[in-house]
């Protein structure tokens, strides 16, 4: 039978079998997956809560249950992203710093007077207690003098503040060419402890009338604007021409 089934076939006994080339298919490069940014998207809504919290509540009332509520997140998720509170509020001022720091850099190199500038200053600083940095800024320093780890962390950020003042200051002696008695980092410590002073203050809940902030700005103020019109060189008087 099998004979039967091999001579009727079309092929006959000898016939080959005609194979197809193998054609060798090379699997497509996955596309690259793209980033994600759900992970950074939870770090910057922490970040964003964490101010609000500290700016209404103050640092010692910081929960990371209600950080977590308010940022819409998973609690577990706060310390996933961040070692302790203390770095999580680090992180806070470090976003924080980086845009205020080059704002204020940015305007002290602006040629204008020193007078327009300190002006500005005071502008600045008015957004910044509106907006809750100064409340911040504050409280990390209340706390930095109980806990040590904070501390260390503070207290660079914090001068860092303190150089640009100082730049500033050395600039502005330039520019005036004044020749003084006391150097530009004696007069760069005392307008900066004096605007951490106030701020403190203020922060305490000291008014106007006890204080005398704005009063002691507007002084300033009024001071190198009279320092700065005492250098205007005198105008030339021009001689009438002999009368003919």
């Amino acid at each position: 039978m099998v004979k039967s089934i091999v001579k009727n076939s079309k092929l006959g006994p000898t016939a080959q079998l005609q194979t197809q080339p193998t054609q060798v298919v090379t699997a497509a490069k996955p596309a690259p997956r793209p980033k994600r940014t759900d992970g950074l998207n939870t770090r910057e809504a922490i970040l964003d809560a964490t101010f609000r919290r500290v700016a209404s509540d103050g640092y010692s009332q910081l929960n990371i249950r209600e950080i977590a509520r308010e940022a819409g997140v998973n609690h577990a998720l706060i310390n996933y992203h961040f070692r302790n509170k203390q770095q999580l509020v680090l992180e806070v001022l470090d976003r924080a710093n980086r845009r205020l720091l080059a704002r204020q850099e940015t305007m002290y190199a602006q040629p204008d007077t020193v007078s327009a500038k300190w002006r500005k200053a005071c502008d600045f600083y008015e957004e910044d207690i509106r907006s809750g940095f100064v409340k911040l800024v504050m409280e990390l320093m209340a706390a930095s003098f109980s806990d040590p780890v904070l501390r260390a962390g503070y207290l660079p950020r914090f001068l860092a503040w303190r150089r640009v003042v100082d730049a500033a200051v050395q600039d502005a002696i330039a520019e005036h060419g004044l020749d003084l008695s006391i150097s530009a980092q004696a007069i760069s410590t005392m307008i900066g402890c004096f605007w951490v002073g106030m701020e403190a203050e203020m922060a305490l809940g000291v008014a106007e009338a006890d204080g005398h902030h704005q009063e002691a700005l507007g002084a300033m103020l009024s001071l190198l604007q009279l320092m700065e019109k005492r250098q205007q060189p005198a105008p030339v008087k021009r001689k009438r021409p002999p009368a003919s």
